[in-house]
């Protein structure tokens, strides 16, 4: 790219010699052979140089998306290594804003600013030299003119970038209210609060116009200076190249040709210190993808970490210690060990760590004391990507993509047959519903299933845990904000997939676990009680007076029925 900008850059630098030699050579002796002969060689040159620009705009597209694509994939890559953890303490809307405004910033140096600095830059040096070579005297008014910009410019430059510094912020500012301002339309319309989020949506629009306005008006501003700057230049050159002119010491062409070349090469030489100041306001928002990128991942893999033959599904929790940056101790020296196949439920009341447990056993988080183990195998010794298709995860909220419902129980195994999917879905029992949709399989359910109900969302999850048929499943209070009738659809689904398989189960109603193996009341951190259902309530402790509480509960609200 840069050496097809040199030829093309000394094949436009030669069309001033060519004007210089017409007149000094070829009008004084009305040589018209010589005239034609220079112009067929000059649009010959003119023909490769327009076949050397389409190569050179060719290969700097290459460079620049190719450029573009890494920093995409590099800042993609990286989010994913950062893991859960980062995602629960940053807004979606902020990393929105870095993908849209600050990966555009930096795709813009190679786009735009890089191939022009090469361009201007290899045109200006060779310009000037070609100056300097015509005539010295003449040349050297470059100098105060270059600094007449060099001196004023700068400070509208600077300007012109804290605006636009300023611009950048209140764009990504305006970004994340967009963001949020679309994601809770429901609410707002719920709560007849338009006005009020008009208001507040309407504050960052201004905010931002008011600091565009600004931003262009020092640019505009700037620009005069420069202008000002080369044409102050021009005029000196005239009246000093006039008087070299009449005392034969520069010939007509070769004056005419000096002011070609200096109002290029001067043009082109502010715009690379325009150029580079305008870079200055890009490094800020390259500095917050730079900083995010040396974010060092929570959770890392071992440099050679082991992979086991055969995952069975045995888990011990040994000694666990853990608490988030933000909160005291969450579990304090939590001990359980848990059999293949074995359904386990946590229960009790609101952040003693059941969730908590869930996440370490997936190994979004680490212990900060103690271990757990996979078929006796600590989990910071193993493959992530091991521990992650051995467990299959159930949440209260599922996450469903805005494409058919085939494609979503697809996620579960991207390589499975349709057939295969068909038969998931029967699994799960959601097959007959599916069916009934406007296009079957084919259906596009819309952002995140909005066209589902909650227990139909539950039962397209279930398929997907049947298409991944993972050791180890996760269920975070899967059946909680479901309603009765879609509590026993989703139930029927759940104990067919659960079938031999090692279960974690975060429960909030407590009549979904009595069947299974052990029950687990955390209180403060620790297990305070541990056994079957009918154990438990024989033993009248704290899960006894949970479970009772719920059926006062029921009984109340059939009563106000």
């Amino acid at each position: 790219m840069i050496v097809s900008s040199i030829i093309v850059t000394s094949i436009e630098l030669i069309i001033p010699k060519f004007i210089q030699y017409f007149i000094d050579v070829i009008v004084p002796n009305k040589d018209t052979i010589l005239f034609l002969t220079l112009l067929c060689g000059v649009i010959g040159l003119v023909v490769i140089m327009i076949y050397l620009s389409t190569v050179r705009n060719n290969l700097q597209r290459i460079v620049q998306e190719k450029a573009s694509r890494d920093i995409h994939f590099k800042i993609f890559s990286h989010l994913r290594k950062l893991g859960f953890s980062h995602f629960e303490r940053t807004p979606i809307g902020e990393t929105l804003s870095l993908m849209n405004t600050e990966v555009t910033a930096v795709q813009n140096l190679y786009r735009h600013f890089i191939p022009f600095m090469i361009q201007e830059a290899i045109f200006s040096v060779i310009a000037i030299s070609i100056l300097f070579t015509m005539n010295v005297k003449l040349a050297l008014i470059i100098i105060p003119s270059f600094l007449l910009y060099y001196l004023i410019g700068p400070r509208f430059e600077q300007k012109a970038s804290i605006l636009s510094k300023e611009l950048s912020t209140n764009r990504i500012t305006l970004n994340k209210k967009i963001y949020e301002t679309i994601s809770s339309l429901i609410e707002v319309r719920a709560y007849s609060s338009e006005k009020w989020e008009y208001e507040r949506l309407n504050h960052d629009v201004q905010n931002l116009n008011k600091s565009m306005v600004k931003a262009f008006l020092y640019a505009y501003i700037r620009g005069t200076v420069r202008r000002l700057s080369y044409n102050a230049g021009a005029i000196a050159i005239l009246i000093y190249g006039s008087i070299l002119v009449q005392s034969n010491s520069l010939s007509v062409g070769e004056f005419v040709a000096f002011l070609l070349y200096y109002f290029t090469a001067m043009h082109r030489l502010t715009a690379v210190v325009t150029s580079l100041t305008e870079q200055r306001i890009l490094m800020f928002q390259v500095d917050k993808i730079y900083q995010m990128t040396k974010i060092e991942p929570e959770i890392k893999e071992q440099p050679n970490p082991l992979q086991l033959l055969n995952v069975k599904g045995n888990i011990d929790f040994c000694n666990v210690h853990f608490s988030y940056p933000t909160s005291g101790e969450i579990l304090k020296g939590f001990d359980l060990t848990v059999k293949s196949g074995q359904r386990i439920a946590f229960v009790g009341t609101s952040g003693n760590g059941k969730s908590t447990l869930l996440k370490l056993l997936g190994r979004f988080y680490d212990p900060n004391k103690g271990e757990i183990l996979l078929d006796g195998v600590s989990l910071k010794e193993l493959e992530l990507s091991q521990i992650r298709e051995s467990i299959g995860y159930v949440f209260q909220e599922t996450y469903l993509f805005g494409t058919s419902v085939k494609e979503n129980i697809r996620f579960g195994d991207p390589e499975t047959t349709e057939q295969q999917v068909v038969a998931a879905a029967k699994a799960a029992y959601a097959h007959e519903f599916i069916m009934q949709l406007e296009n079957g399989y084919d259906t596009l359910i819309g952002e995140r299933g909005i066209k589902l109900s909650g227990g139909q969302k539950q039962r397209i999850s279930i398929a997907r845990m049947f298409l991944k048929n993972p050791r180890i499943v996760l269920l975070d209070e899967a059946t909680s904000a479901l309603d009765n009738i879609s509590e026993v659809e989703v139930q029927r689904a759940l104990d067919a997939l659960l079938n031999g398989k090692t279960t974690f189960t975060v429960a909030h109603r407590l009549s979904t676990i009595q069947d299974y193996d052990q029950i687990v009341v955390l209180d403060d951190g620790k297990v305070v009680e541990k056994g079957t259902y009918t154990e438990l309530m024989a033993m009248r402790g704290i899960f006894y007076t949970l479970a009772e509480g719920q059926e006062e509960a029921k009984t109340v609200q059939v009563g106000g029925i």
